[in-house]
């Protein structure tokens, strides 16, 4: 009898081993089960974090190509002064040296401005001019206003276009003078000559003469709307 106990608990202590032992692979297993579980959850969080990832960047890039510098449209919606302008310029300079070699522009300039400097305002009247006369075509719209050296600004464009509620204001150049009386007097003939210009320039491509002009803004703000400025052919369509 001692004998078959001893068997028989020499078994159970054996089944005992094998159940531990199968109780611990199990466990083994379920936490590798786990391990690869969370595994694959922190996968699919990247992936997915990455997706979301990616479709933030082409939404931003589809936005950055909405951009109106990638249509070559330029808004000025400030005074006319040498920060404007050489921002205006640097800005344009830097569409026509990216361009692939040979290409000619396509511009816009969008003036919603009450004016301001005019020695700076003709650098950019000049600067627009020198690049059509390179080929490339620069558009000039007025929104809101053009006002005094702005409206002056519409007319460099190769097409001038004015939106149907805006106003042109054309009026005599203003300038302070100080100094002596032959100082002064300098500075009155030099603003005579502007005059001139400036009256040049409008009288170019409208119908109005100098005379004309210089007798409607004679010692006055001369304000016209969309229509007069198409009758008048102070622009080329209003929209």
């Amino acid at each position: 009898m001692d004998t078959e106990n001893t068997v028989r608990e020499s078994l159970s202590e054996k089944e005992r081993a094998q159940a531990r032992k199968a109780d611990a692979e199990a466990e083994r297993f379920r936490a590798e089960t786990l391990k690869f579980q969370a595994e694959a959850r922190s996968a699919a969080a990247y992936a997915e974090t990455a997706e979301l990832d990616l479709a933030d960047k082409r939404r931003e890039h589809a936005e950055k190509l909405t951009d109106d510098k990638f249509y070559h449209i330029y808004q000025f919606h400030e005074s006319v002064a040498a920060h404007s302008v050489n921002k205006c310029m640097d800005q344009l300079t830097e569409w026509v040296r990216l361009a692939p070699e040979g290409d000619r522009l396509t511009i816009e300039i969008v003036f919603h401005s009450p004016g301001g400097e005019i020695i700076n305002g003709m650098a950019l009247f000049d600067f627009i001019r020198m690049l059509r006369a390179e080929g490339h075509t620069v558009n000039t719209m007025a929104l809101g206003m053009a006002a005094s050296m702005a409206g002056i600004l519409l007319q460099a464009g190769s097409r001038r276009i004015m939106g149907r509620e805006a106003w042109v204001l054309i009026h005599e150049a203003q300038f302070g003078a100080i100094g002596t009386t032959g100082q002064v007097e300098d500075t009155v003939e030099w603003v005579k000559m502007m005059h001139k210009r400036i009256l040049n320039i409008f009288a170019e491509r409208s119908n109005l003469t100098v005379r004309q002009l210089a007798k409607r803004w004679k010692r006055k703000d001369w304000w016209l709307d969309s229509s007069e400025c198409l009758k008048y052919r102070l622009v080329d369509e209003v929209r």
